[in-house]
């Protein structure tokens, strides 16, 4: 059938069976280029919902609305909620559900497909879920509720993203996977590898290349015993199963239609069946001879059928099956050829580059002359992903290990026009620099000229590239919900003294916010206002640390580190602190930064913990923030033979004066004694160290992945112009940085860089020193130590539960063994 009216001259009838994403793309593909109406166009809902996106399903689980992730209803479409197709009469041209009958002249079959569920022991029993549909995500999250411990059967991409999902719940998380590593259709060994470490850094337990035997009641309580293959037994209270999934053809195959050996309605390359009236689109199709569980793959064929229904004679180009994930922190793409191992394609050629000690792995297959980019796959760092991608079949856009390690900056890399820059939408860099030049200025504008970026997302970074490339300036928006950069969203509030991100968003922003924007001005609340954090809206903003006060650790467990300002403490003091380790049976360990961590704590020991440690006199050392962290320092001229200066009284001075001060990015500094420098001043925010005539300050040091050495910011200061001096530097920073970013990035993203930030605080170049004074006046005023506000106040206290229905339960999973005569937690079930 390629005409769209009937010989009487009557619009003809098609009707869609299936409303998700590729039947959905197919109803905006088909009125985009129907505006006459030729086609009436009917569907029939399995769900009593709109359709909604699939791919950005986990979001919400933190804090997305189902209203969010759902679609609109192109103009002329008629949509038939929770009434399924139960059977098609082909020779009738009718459809047939419990409501009525359905008359057609096009059929489309957008059925979709369903979770695979392994043949379990056990596995059809309450507390066992799939992850497949917004309503399974809902009974997921209503069963989680005051549980502690899910299990997840599956490590590949959707096993990964119910993980996440059930991390968000606050549930200890478990994710078993056959194969012997994560992600096996993506990655490698080598890349599986790093991808497991990341996760298991993370407090999720991977056990790899055991299957799931059975799932068992284990007593009254309702926990679940999973047996795996390899004998070891993993409780859970909650087990989603996310094995896989396969096309849901039996509609089709009831009308005789023919089907693939392994499922999937068989079609052509106009994605049309055996039949010439239907069609059939998306994971319920096979194609090729393959059945694609992608969406970029069914929205080609959603194209492929609107086109053919007005006339056309489009085929399927072909489909990326391209991947790239963020879940748990962790990037990982996949494109293009990838898995190259145990001899597949000896005749290719595999450039790698491995990073074990930051977690990255890239890897880059060739043609065998080196010339051509073929795939490859990235671990840890994705940021060249859209650029690779776009780049396959092509020449390489740089040199193989500049491009790996991450040293070419890939917004000096031009793509050729026929590039493909959204695989999800088939768009080209010729199509969006087409849209630029017609007027499109930033990436919203081109996303809705084109559609580029507006499925998965992962092409925003390249869209951004080739927006700089045409000389379009970049937006400094913060995010999708404000226009504003981090510093105008500062002077924003602190004009017009903005007191929630609620009046914020309402007056300034738009939506509800996102994880970007909520800490983001979290924080600038808190720099603003020095409010307890926890406290009302502020506490739904909050990174996850800040919401028990205390870091996560691998394990699930809490660390707990009081504050020693500089690094100097009493004999009563560590004695408490030795007993508070003792009774709780915490690890102990001294710190870089001159504190003790004490570390394999509870959320419910946290109270207990802190009330002792409140009480001896110490207070939150701001370990889990975005603050200032340590001012270390040597023992000065008080005891060394070099010192010329009291070091540790200084540091003691400093550390107080800026403790809870939110920032940007957390801050470190130190205090040396004299110009031998034991205090490693030079490698911290901001530094000080002593001179005969009084004291140098460094500024924007930093170590880490990126280690830098502070600059000389002022020299030979009087401590009264020292502290003057930091008081200014660090409110320009808090001020004027962008999210997350460190001193020395600000210093070095700003236009003449230390010698702007000299005349600004040093010289007052702008005439705001009064300002910064005042705004640092009022943080030293109003500090108040977060877990002795904590501990004072029993509504407070009440977030501190592992468990909602019993509070004070410790935590099952969680035992200890003895590493170097002290005590290790480690999760009951995990493979040692």
């Amino acid at each position: 059938m390629s005409a769209a009216v009937s010989e009487s001259g009557s619009s003809m009838k098609v009707v869609v069976v299936g409303h998700g994403m590729v039947g959905h793309r197919f109803t905006e593909a088909l009125a985009a280029r129907d505006p006459g109406r030729r086609w009436q166009v009917t569907v029939l809902a399995e769900e009593g919902r709109r359709a909604y996106d699939r791919v950005r399903l986990s979001a919400y689980f933190d804090g997305v609305s189902a209203e969010e992730l759902t679609y609109g209803v192109p103009d002329g479409v008629e949509v038939r909620l929770g009434e399924p197709a139960l059977s098609i009469d082909r020779a009738g041209r009718k459809v047939t559900t419990a409501q009525g009958v359905y008359e057609y002249d096009a059929l489309v079959i957008a059925t979709g497909s369903s979770a695979f569920v392994p043949p379990i022991t056990g596995v059809d029993q309450a507390g066992v879920f799939v992850y497949r549909t917004l309503d399974d995500l809902e009974a997921i999250r209503e069963h989680a509720r005051g549980r502690e411990v899910g299990a997840v059967i599956g490590g590949g991409l959707l096993g990964l993203e119910a993980a996440n999902a059930l991390r968000l719940l606050g549930l200890r998380t478990h994710v078993i996977e056959f194969a012997p590593r994560l992600m096996p259709v993506q990655v490698d060994t080598a890349g599986g590898a790093v991808l497991r470490k990341y996760v298991e850094d993370l407090g999720v337990t991977t056990h790899l290349g055991a299957g799931t035997t059975a799932i068992r009641s284990t007593g009254s309580s309702g926990r679940l015993g999973l047996t795996l293959s390899d004998g070891a037994h993993v409780p859970a209270d909650i087990v989603v199963v996310a094995a896989g999934i396969r096309p849901r053809d039996d509609l089709a195959r009831a009308a005789g239609l023919a089907t693939g050996a392994r499922g999937g309605v068989v079609v052509d390359a106009g994605c049309r069946t055996a039949d010439p009236a239907i069609y059939a689109i998306g994971e319920c199709a096979e194609i090729d001879g393959r059945c694609y569980g992608l969406v970029a793959p069914g929205y080609a064929m959603a194209e492929v059928v609107a086109d053919r229904l007005l006339g056309g004679a489009a085929e399927f180009p072909g489909a990326d099956t391209s991947t790239k994930l963020k879940l748990l922190g962790v990037d990982v793409a996949s494109f293009g050829i990838a898995q190259t191992e145990k001899g597949q394609r000896d005749d290719l050629l595999d450039i790698v580059y491995l990073d074990a000690a930051n977690g990255r792995y890239a890897k880059l297959v060739l043609s065998d002359d080196a010339q051509t980019l073929l795939g490859g796959i990235l671990v840890g760092d994705a940021s060249a992903y859209p650029t690779l991608r776009a780049s396959v079949g092509g020449p390489l856009p740089g040199h193989p290990l500049a491009l790996l390690a991450g040293s070419t900056d890939m917004g000096d890399v031009a793509l050729p026009s026929d590039a493909q820059v959204c695989s999800c939408n088939a768009v080209t860099q010729g199509q969006v620099v087409a849209a630029i030049h017609e007027g499109c200025a930033d990436v919203p504008a081109i996303k809705e000229c084109t559609r580029a970026g507006t499925s998965c997302g992962s092409c925003v970074p390249l869209l951004k590239q080739i927006l700089k490339q045409q000389g379009v300036a970049a937006s400094k928006a913060l995010c999708e919900h404000f226009d504003y950069s981090r510093a105008e969203l500062f002077d924003i509030v602190r004009v017009r003294e903005v007191r929630t991100f609620s009046q914020l968003i309402a007056e300034h922003g738009r939506g509800r916010g996102c994880d970007v924007c909520k800490p983001t001005v979290a924080s600038i609340l808190a720099s603003l206002h020095n409010d307890y954090v926890l406290d009302g809206e502020q506490a739904s903003l909050q990174d996850t640390n800040d919401h028990f006060l205390a870091n996560i650790q691998r394990n699930g467990t809490y660390s707990v580190v009081p504050r020693i300002p500089g690094g100097e403490i009493t004999p009563e003091k560590l004695i408490v602190i030795g007993e508070v380790a003792r009774d709780f049976n915490l690890y102990t360990k001294i710190t870089g930064g001159q504190r003790i961590d004490l570390l394999g704590a509870r959320v419910e020991q946290l109270p207990a913990i802190w009330s002792r440690l409140v009480a001896a006199g110490f207070e939150s050392g701001h370990a889990y923030g975005k603050a200032l962290r340590t001012v270390k320092s040597c023992v000065g001229s008080t005891w060394c033979r070099y010192g010329v200066q009291d070091s540790v009284g200084l540091a003691i001075e400093l550390e107080l004066r800026y403790r809870g001060l939110r920032a940007p990015h957390k801050l470190k500094s130190a205090v040396s004694g004299c110009a031998r420098e034991c205090a490693e001043a030079k490698g911290k925010d901001f530094g000080i160290i002593a001179t005969d005539q009084g004291w140098n300050l460094y500024v924007g040091g930093n170590g880490g992945f990126r280690p830098r050495h502070a600059d000389l910011l002022a020299s030979d200061l009087t401590t009264e112009e020292l502290i003057r001096t930091i008081d200014r530097f660090l409110m320009f920073y808090i001020r004027t940085a962008d999210r997350l970013q460190r001193t020395s990035a600000w210093i070095e993203g700003l236009e003449g860089g230390l010698d702007y930030v000299r005349a600004v605080v040093v010289e007052d170049s702008l005439g705001i020193a009064d300002e910064l004074d005042a705004q640092m006046a009022r943080h030293v005023s109003s500090y108040m130590d977060e877990w002795r506000a904590t501990v004072e106040d029993p509504e407070r206290l009440a977030r501190f539960v592992s468990f909602v229905n019993a509070p004070g339960t410790p935590d099952p999973t969680i035992s200890f063994v003895s590493e170097r005569g002290q005590p290790v937690p480690v999760v009951l079930g995990a493979r040692q």
